[in-house]
């Protein structure tokens, strides 16, 4: 592929290929030599083009230039200060320039108005009385000649005819002309000359004043101003009266004025002439000043300050870029800190120079570096735990009963919602013999892992005092088993621990439960519409060494329905503070009490989670559901 200065042609953007190729075509067109206004095109393309170029490439390079903080600090100081001082001083000079070169441009056209005048109250007066050529208007004209311009003529006509000086050929003006003044255009064999005149027509008298306008006339009018012409009337001197410079700030100036003169055969025709004035700086501000020495010192100051001004911005620019090493060293060593924080090495430092705030900044960073170790630390752990927890959900999970032991007059159903990953919520179904059920529900003080490990401690020690009793359904006492829990629970957990619990046989033949309530919620029994609650028989289990218990015993009919849950069903509460409470759970049951038991169960979690209005549960939320059929 070819290349064009190393860089592939594909890799040339739009206007790098449109400028290559207006600069070929220019080329060959300047080595033909034909075809000049295709050749300027080509030519003007390819300036355009070059500039577009130069634009993007230096845009590039900048961006390329700026990467690194320091150079874009010391790039956004040059456009903060150093820029604006320049602009400041480019004003300046440029001011100084624009208003020195007004000033002298004023003196001369102020001037020149100023004697244009003065042969126009000459000629009034001319005008208004009777002339005579007598020494009296000799010397008067000479004195005209001396205040005005040299080489004066004048011209009144009528009888007797006057003329100043008496040998001169001044004409008349053409009858078009009336009272006039300023300066005037005046063919004479062939070339054009200009005239200063006034022309006054008064009293019967046509009075013409002229004088002629030469380089050497302008340049006497403002003496040591410099040289001073109509363009492009007028060839420059053969000799230049521009002063010499007189220091490094003295500069040379050319100024330009457009003035409209009249042609003499009518005041009608004009032509736009240029005033051209060549002069410096010192010789206006001496002219304004009437002092040359006020002009030098002027200039004097002016290039102190200017000197000032430079050491000032010479030193700030140290200064900027003094602090803009500090910063940058320390945003280096930073992206260096990261580096190493990025590879994992959060035991490395970076250096602390300083008691600034970038030495706060650099503290502040190794202290989190080490913040970040122990956090890592700290999050393998959790993750650790975490997966612990998973595990003990899942041999949790195993812990509830799976399959509900078979009955012909019961239908049981129970469900377990966590608030965390594992539960301190308990319930339990199990089979004594062919026609004995027990079940049970508890709510073990606490969250977490030691709720949850004294749950299991509970379903333990009953599974294992039913299973070992191996006798008749009469021999079970549901309140002596509870009372051994009590005990065990007592002298095997600290005094903190402690549990309520419902504990419930019911024998199949006879349609009887019999049950004890350790302090926990009073289950729920509707039949026929009315709802019955089973109290409490007994305190919590585990919170004292011996505590006594009782045992109740109640006929369940067909269609008869038993609600047992945990204070997670009851006690969640809503934005205002207000819990579910015991009667919206009666309401939601006594509504569905013939729908199936699933669904009772999942209508009164889902009533409980709107209630809340939160996704999170606040506590364990576990029912226990017995139909008799």
């Amino acid at each position: 592929m070819r290349k064009v200065g190393g860089v592939t042609w594909r890799a040339l953007g739009r206007f790098e290929k449109a400028f290559v190729f207006f600069l070929l075509f220019y080329a060959i067109l300047a080595a033909v030599g034909r075809t000049p206004s295709l050749q300027f095109f080509a030519g003007l393309c390819t300036y355009l083009c070059g500039i577009v170029v130069l634009s993007i490439v230096s845009y590039r390079g900048m961006r390329k230039a700026i990467w690194r903080l320091r150079n874009r600090l010391i790039a956004a100081y040059l456009f903060i200060a150093v820029v604006p001082i320049v602009l400041i001083l480019t004003l300046v000079a440029s001011g100084a320039w624009l208003v020195i070169g007004e000033m002298a441009t004023y003196l001369v056209t102020t001037e020149l108005h100023h004697r244009q005048g003065t042969l126009l109250r000459v000629a009034e007066v001319l005008a208004r009385g009777p002339v005579r050529d007598t020494d009296a208007s000799v010397s008067r004209f000479n004195i005209l000649a001396r205040g005005a311009f040299p080489n004066v003529q004048v011209l009144v006509a009528g009888v007797p005819e006057f003329r100043y000086p008496p040998a001169n050929t001044l004409t008349p003006p053409p009858d078009t002309w009336k009272t006039a003044s300023g300066l005037v255009l005046k063919n004479e064999g062939g070339t054009e000359r200009l005239y200063a005149w006034a022309h006054v027509v008064e009293n019967g008298q046509n009075v013409t004043v002229m004088a002629p306008i030469t380089p050497e006339v302008l340049g006497e009018l403002v003496p040591g101003l410099g040289d001073v012409l109509f363009a492009p009337l007028m060839n420059p001197p053969r000799v230049s009266h521009v002063p010499s410079q007189e220091g490094a700030l003295d500069f040379s100036l050319r100024r330009y004025y457009r003035q409209d003169v009249q042609y003499w055969r009518s005041p009608q025709e004009h032509r736009g002439l240029i005033l051209l004035v060549d002069t410096r700086a010192s010789a206006v501000l001496g002219k304004v000043f009437q002092t040359p020495d006020w002009a030098e010192l002027w200039l004097t100051l002016f290039l102190v300050v200017s000197v000032i001004f430079l050491i000032v911005e010479l030193m700030s620019l140290v200064a900027g870029v003094s602090l803009s090493r500090s910063i940058t060293g320390a945003v280096h060593e930073l992206h260096r800190g990261t580096q190493h924080v990025k590879e994992g090495d959060f035991g490395y430092s970076i250096p602390v120079k300083g008691n600034d705030q970038l030495a706060e900044l650099a503290k502040s960073f190794n202290s989190m570096t080490a913040n970040l170790g122990r956090l890592i630390v700290v999050a393998k752990e959790k993750e650790r735990l975490e997966s612990e927890l998973t595990i003990a959900r899942e041999v949790q999970q195993q812990l509830f009963p799976k399959d509900v032991p078979f009955t012909k007059t019961l239908e049981l159903k129970g469900v377990c919602s966590p608030a965390r990953m594992v539960s301190g919520d308990y319930y339990d179904f199990m089979a004594i013999s062919e026609n004995v059920l027990a079940f049970a529900i508890g709510d073990v003080a606490g969250k977490g892992i030691s709720a949850a490990l004294l749950m299991a401690t509970i379903q333990s020690t009953m599974r294992t005092q039913l299973g070992t009793a191996n006798g008749a359904p009469r021999h079970y006492s549901t309140a002596a088993l509870v009372s051994i829990l009590n005990r065990q629970l007592y002298a095997n957990t600290t005094p903190e621990k402690y549990a309520t619990f419902y504990f419930a046989l019911y024998e199949d033949t006879s349609h009887s439960l019999t049950y004890t309530n350790a302090g926990h919620l009073s289950p729920m029994l509707f039949r026929s519409g009315e709802v019955q609650m089973l109290e409490s028989t007994g305190t919590v289990v585990g919170a004292f060494p011996v505590a006594l218990y009782e045992e109740r015993t109640v006929p369940l009919e067909h269609g008869d329905l038993l609600v047992a849950y945990t204070d997670g069903i009851v006690e969640p509460e809503n934005a205002y503070g207000e819990m579910f409470g015991e009667e919206r759970l009666k309401d939601l049951v006594s509504r569905y009490t013939n729908a199936d038991s699933s669904e009772i169960i999942a209508r009164a979690m889902e009533a409980v989670n709107q209630w809340t209005g939160s996704l999170e549960l606040q506590d364990d939320m576990t029912m226990v559901l017995a139909r008799r059929i």
